[in-house]
């Protein structure tokens, strides 16, 4: 698993849920996981996430932007699983990064309080499975009532770094689980 901070602002609008738009930004061919800073407009067009239509929208003003593109198995309910298991580890670099902080995960959410951390979505292509999870770096832009890493006293970089270090050992891992079994019945 190939991962890549990209350095210039960069606006998420959902059109970076494309089949290869990591290589097309970055020159990473195959599975990859890509950081961005930046802000967050999503516009009825681009959602993915059929509730959201009739919702406030997707917005912010400052996020953390991860991209998971995976070519293994353009597969939804895989892509789903691999959405929440992200917000799992983000909830985990998160409480390392800032213990007394009080992040809890619903389902492929984080929340501080009533406070909304991330956004996050999971759909798939005809080539692959894609993924957008983000989190508030600063306050400001959002249609609901947010958190963010500023009052986590949570260095954004630093956990984006973190994130996708954490996330790529651990498809690595799950890679040489895979690999390593043998087939009931398969003599040695």
């Amino acid at each position: 698993m190939k991962t890549h901070w990209i350095d210039a602002p960069l606006a998420y609008d959902g059109s970076q849920l494309r089949a290869h738009w990591v290589l097309a930004r970055t020159g990473i061919a195959g599975d990859a996981l890509v950081a961005f800073r930046g802000p967050c407009r999503v516009a009825a067009a681009e959602m993915a996430d059929l509730a959201d239509l009739d919702g406030p929208g997707i917005a912010g003003d400052d996020m953390v932007h991860v991209v998971w593109e995976e070519f293994t198995a353009p597969d939804l309910l895989l892509a789903v699983h691999r959405q929440r298991l992200l917000a799992a580890q983000a909830a985990e670099v998160l409480h390392a990064m800032s213990p007394a902080a009080m992040v809890r995960r619903d389902g492929d959410d984080l929340w501080v309080g009533t406070g909304k951390l991330s956004i996050s979505i999971a759909t798939v292509t005809p080539v692959s499975s894609l993924l957008h999870f983000a989190v508030n770096a600063s306050a400001g832009g959002a249609p609901v009532p947010t958190a963010d890493l500023r009052q986590l006293g949570v260095e954004p970089r630093a956990f984006a770094d973190a994130l996708l270090e954490r996330a790529a050992a651990e498809q690595d891992s799950i890679a040489i689980a895979r690999a390593k079994v043998r087939a009931k019945g398969e003599w040695r």
